[in-house]
């Protein structure tokens, strides 16, 4: 044990700093960790619980390797989570380990082949996998066009709120609640959404992949969640493994069924797969890590449309899949009453409104709505339109760069006394300013919470004119939010800081403290005053002062040796 410590300790030692934090978050270090050197560092990898966390993450094939040899293509993986050596040479701590649960689960570590029984879908099941696909590209739209305007809650365990999981229900984003946390999974998969905190926001190319079209859509998920799928799960060629495989590939981890049921079902949504296994030609180049051919999906959905029939009971009837562009601007006048390969949508007093709050007015809002219609514009939503917007901007915000307040103001006398008194506004502190009110509060602050409390608002510039103000909660880039550099650099200084791996010295004194501390036998190599060496069996039982105590079975006697008169330490038992 004391000699793979040393070993490993080495092998850290000699890492760069980017490649030692690779492995200590593949290891699942805690960045405040209590080490104080790189032998701390070994001792507490190749600790019995350690081994055990490392080898319960592995692949059925790496453990196989592990205790037959059978699999050199882990050896690297291996390596980086520090349970082998340069040699490819399992260190006895795992070694014991390995033995230990292939004792009592021999079957854990049988090393499998590949199934490669991927079936093809027939018409029937290709167009059944289609049409998963594109809802699922629909239900995750509607998922982030609800989390751009009002970030999606997460508990103190990670999982989202119940009341966010209603909302989302009862809008039609989702079918069931249960779909929420495979929907959010590929939209973190793709780069589309973020966690953090207690919130999960969309990120800047979240909101790009919104305008983009549904094939297009589906594309960037289906190679993200390629890209996510563990490590087991994907070959070296940048696929990934036979459905069939999945449930068995990490055999120590009780949790893996779970875990891979899951994966299983967000394949299934996404159209990668059928329930009886079942596969579209597009899965082909998914499973071999190829680059996708989108027109192997397009052919089997329903081409998409780019206008529609506004009727005049206020509604707008799509007769097909509408452009997603066109889709989310409609949806920022209209509320979408269904949602299917036809949709129908209504405009309402508060839809108008609210696409007025995003900065749309009477003439880009007809304007749009022309351009789009097959049948003009319906006397009824005209007029709508025109009321609509002749009292939006009864209340206007702006900055007063004089008293460095925000003003509220109107022509109307009793709003501004309404909103004086409105207990919902209370924390803006608003007080009587002239003719106005005026806030500490900065003017978008303001401003969303007066939308939110349903006035009639509209932001102004410096120069009076209206301007939009878009509410956008845009998360963290793709990239996770933390490199394991950043994560773990504190940690890293402390072990280069260290006592020094490179002298003997060092090393030395580290293997002595561990022969003490398991009562070890030794033996060790002592140079005499004329030059010469003697090699010595001992039992180690103290040590301090710059001295070695220890009991010499052979001469069954107690001796005391300067530790700068030690040349070298062997274990002799572990």
């Amino acid at each position: 044990m004391v000699s793979d410590e040393r070993g490993l300790a080495t092998w850290l030692a000699a890492r760069d700093d980017a490649q030692l934090a690779q492995t200590l978050a593949a290891r699942e270090v805690a960045a405040h960790a209590s080490w104080d050197n790189f032998f701390d560092a070994a001792e507490a990898l190749l600790d019995a619980a350690a081994v055990d966390r490392a080898l319960t993450s592995l692949h059925r094939n790496a453990l196989s390797h592990l205790a037959h040899g059978d699999d050199p293509d882990s050896t690297p993986h291996l390596e980086l989570l520090a349970l082998v050596d340069a040699t490819g040479t399992p260190y006895a701590a795992v070694t014991a380990r390995v033995e230990a649960l292939a004792a009592t689960q021999p079957d854990a570590f049988r090393h499998i082949t590949p199934a490669n029984s991927f079936t093809p879908a027939d018409a029937q099941q290709t167009a059944a996998t289609a049409e998963c696909a594109f809802e699922a590209t629909g239900s995750l739209a509607d998922v982030l066009l609800a989390c751009l305007h009002s970030p999606i809650t997460r508990t103190g365990a990670g999982s989202v709120s119940a009341a966010d999981r209603k909302r989302l229900l009862d809008s039609g984003a989702i079918r069931s609640q249960e779909d929420l946390d495979d929907i959010l999974i590929a939209a973190a998969a793709g780069g589309l959404a973020h966690a953090h905190d207690r919130v999960w926001t969309v990120t800047t190319r979240g909101e790009e992949w919104l305008e983009a079209t549904t094939i297009s859509r589906w594309s960037d998920i289906a190679v993200g969640i390629r890209a996510s799928l563990p490590a087991g799960m994907r070959t070296a060629g940048g696929g990934f493994a036979d459905f069939a495989d999945w449930p068995a590939l990490h055999p120590l981890d009780s949790d893996w069924p779970a875990r891979a049921a899951r994966y299983r079902r967000i394949a299934e949504r996404w159209g990668f797969v059928d329930a009886s296994g079942a596969v579209p030609t597009w899965t082909t180049a998914l499973r071999e890590g190829r680059p996708l051919d989108p027109d192997e999906l397009a052919q089997h959905l329903v081409a998409e449309i780019d206008q529609v029939y506004l009727q005049a009971d206020l509604t707008a009837i799509a007769p097909g899949p509408l452009h997603p562009a066109l889709d989310l601007r409609l949806r920022t006048i209209a509320e979408r009453e269904s949602r299917a390969q036809a949709s129908t949508y209504r405009f309402t007093v508060d839809s108008l409104g609210a696409g007025m709050t995003e900065g749309e007015t009477a003439a880009s809002i007809r304007q749009f709505l022309t351009q789009l219609s097959l049948t003009g514009i319906p006397q009824p939503l005209d007029y709508l339109i025109e009321s609509t917007a002749g009292r939006h901007g009864l209340v206007r915000v702006r900055d007063d760069h004089a008293s460095e307040r925000t003003r509220i103001e109107s022509t109307d006398r009793a709003i501004l006394e309404t909103i004086a008194v409105d207990q919902a506004l209370r924390p803006l502190g608003l007080l009587p300013d002239a003719d106005a009110l005026s806030s500490r509060v900065a003017r978008d602050a303001v401003y969303w919470s007066l939308a939110d409390a349903r006035y009639p608002v509209v932001a102004v510039n410096s120069e009076g004119n209206p301007e939009p103000v878009r509410r956008r909660s845009v998360g963290a880039p793709a990239e996770p939010a933390t490199a394991p550099l950043d994560v773990y650099a504190r940690l890293i200084e402390t072990l280069r800081n260290g006592h020094g791996t490179e002298g003997e010295a060092g090393w030395l004194e580290r293997e002595l403290e561990q022969a003490v501390r398991l009562r070890g036998e030794i033996e060790v190599t002592v140079r005499m005053p004329d030059g010469s060496e003697r090699t010595l069996t001992l039992e180690a039982t103290g040590l301090g002062g710059g001295r070695l105590r220890g009991r010499d079975r052979a001469a069954d006697i107690e001796r005391t040796l300067p530790v700068s008169s030690i040349a070298n330490v062997v274990p002799l038992t572990r």
